[in-house]
């Protein structure tokens, strides 16, 4: 056996309606018109590479979070958004005109990378892919983290 790809994920949210709008009118993705019989319950979005890379599916406001730190589970989900720094300069505004904190900010070589965490705590990179560097260099890969500056 072998992955070719990540195909997508899935989370559970609290609040379907507040999670469509950070995931669709904030970040970009594209929603899929979802079954009549499943529509409030859930809702997949694609980038359009594939048929969908992420499902939403509302569990409601009292379901527990995972939490967050040194634990199991999930640690945080990355999107690229483009090649350039002024591409995520672009995002880090309109996270700002959206009033979504901008939680961390991390050059790691191969990408510069910003973190926030979307309605349910989930942690979220966006990322560029920094033009001249090489994913086959594992000296550049696994580099020392930097603080980013744009």
């Amino acid at each position: 056996m072998e992955i070719r790809e990540l195909g997508h994920v899935v989370l559970f949210v609290k609040k379907l309606d507040r999670s469509v709008h950070f995931y669709r009118d904030v970040l970009g993705f594209r929603a899929i018109e979802s079954p009549k019989h499943l529509r409030g319950l859930v809702q997949a979005f694609s980038s359009g590479r594939t048929h969908h890379e992420m499902l939403l599916i509302e569990v409601g406001e009292n379901a527990p979070h995972p939490g967050n730190g040194h634990r199991s589970g999930l640690y945080h989900i990355g999107f690229k958004i483009g090649d350039t720094d002024e591409e995520l300069a672009a995002a880090i505004k309109a996270l700002a005109d959206a009033g979504i904190p901008v939680q961390g900010a991390s050059d790691h070589t191969v990408t510069h990378s910003i973190y926030l965490y979307d309605p349910d705590g989930n942690e979220i990179e966006l990322y560029i892919d920094v033009p001249g560097t090489d994913w086959n260099d594992a000296d550049q890969v696994l580099a020392r983290t930097r603080p980013l500056r744009l």
